[in-house]
């Protein structure tokens, strides 16, 4: 019979000690808990394994923490982060081998193949290994942008280790990895057809120092990066912390980041929209890409409205103006009927 993750965790819980050893051999046990390095098994004292306690839940044994990073989990995501493995079905193979546990029933082809490079098949794979935002090194980076709030948004992960190629490399040279804000891309009806990367400096919580440190894969053409419930309004743009900063201005707006320029121009807009508002960059691609889609939204006879920022973009407002300035800015470019249904006039 098939045991499921949890099943797993918890069976790996119970042996604790046996899994660090096998896994984190260059730790060592201090008392209660294991200590290396990382999840890597780097020499080092950052990651703290428990190994006594419950099987579940807070103070479980088998929970770990990373101190320099801020990355935790249970031993099934140690495994799975450890070796690099691309999905939760390969971490529960591996488990199960360890564990001598009987093979699971033949997963689907999805799962065993490999993904092609850059396909969408392959962004589900990272996206599935990515972990919500709070605590980590991606809430510290959109809070140095002046963005926050955001710890639960379902459409932002983040991976500790994530793979990163450089475009000139020799045929050998192994990719390098490198913690990454990790965004969703979706089409209408919520299906992930791609993934955004913006890798981060595990030291200054800003973009990595490569380039270029962002990255998308996938299919991006018509879809974006979605926050908020649809509604009849709606809120288009191009970056994801312009878009992230306007939601702070105006959160009952639903938004779309559609990643790029071109990406806007040629947005998919959903069904219901009745009214839409464009987040302009003051830029000669960014204004001709609001003008693209504001063509479209009035051929389809939806009302569209841009909304100009003070400086570059709306992140540009948020972290030299702050907040309450920024929503002074947008609340006379807003249809009348919006100015109470978004609450401009209560306090930030």
């Amino acid at each position: 019979m098939e045991n499921s993750a949890s099943e797993i965790a918890e069976r790996l819980a119970r042996d604790a000690d046996a899994v660090c050893h096998h896994y984190l051999s260059k730790g060592c046990r201090q008392g209660r808990y294991w200590i290396v390095g990382d999840v890597r098994n780097t020499p080092g004292r950052s990651l703290y394994v428990r190994l006594t306690g419950p099987i579940s839940g807070p103070g479980a044994a088998g929970n770990w923490t990373d101190a320099a990073s801020g990355d935790h989990g249970d031993l099934l995501d140690l495994i799975a982060q450890g070796l690099g493995l691309g999905s939760i079905g390969d971490a529960m193979e591996e488990a199960r081998r360890f564990l001598n546990l009987p093979k699971a029933d033949p997963p689907v082809r999805e799962s065993r193949d490999p993904a092609p490079v850059g396909s969408p098949k392959a962004a589900r794979r990272l996206w599935a290994m990515g972990q919500p935002i709070s605590g980590t090194l991606a809430e510290r980076y959109l809070v140095g942008r002046g963005i926050s709030g955001v710890r639960n948004t379902g459409a932002l992960r983040f991976h500790p280790r994530c793979y990163y190629w450089r475009e000139y490399r020799k045929e050998d040279d192994a990719p390098e990895t490198w913690p990454a804000l990790l965004a969703k891309v979706t089409d209408p009806d919520g299906h992930l057809t791609g993934l955004h990367r913006t890798w981060l400096d595990p030291e200054s919580a800003g973009k990595a120092p490569i380039d270029p440190n962002r990255k998308a894969m996938g299919h991006l053409l018509g879809h974006g990066v979605r926050f908020g419930t649809p509604d009849d309004l709606l809120a288009v743009g191009e970056g994801l912390e312009t878009m992230l900063s306007l939601r702070m201005a105006l959160p009952g707006l639903p938004a779309i980041a559609a990643l790029s320029a071109s990406h806007l121009a040629a947005l998919v807009l959903p069904q219901g929209t009745h009214r839409l508002y464009i987040a302009v960059d003051r830029d000669p691609a960014g204004m001709a890409a609001a003008d693209a889609i504001a063509t479209r939204a009035e051929d389809e006879r939806i009302e569209a409205i841009r909304l100009w920022p003070a400086g570059n973009d709306f992140n540009d407002d948020l972290r030299r103006t702050g907040l309450a300035e920024m929503r002074a800015q947008l609340r006379p470019q807003l249809a009348a009927a919006d100015v109470a249904r978004l609450r401009v006039d209560e306090a930030p």
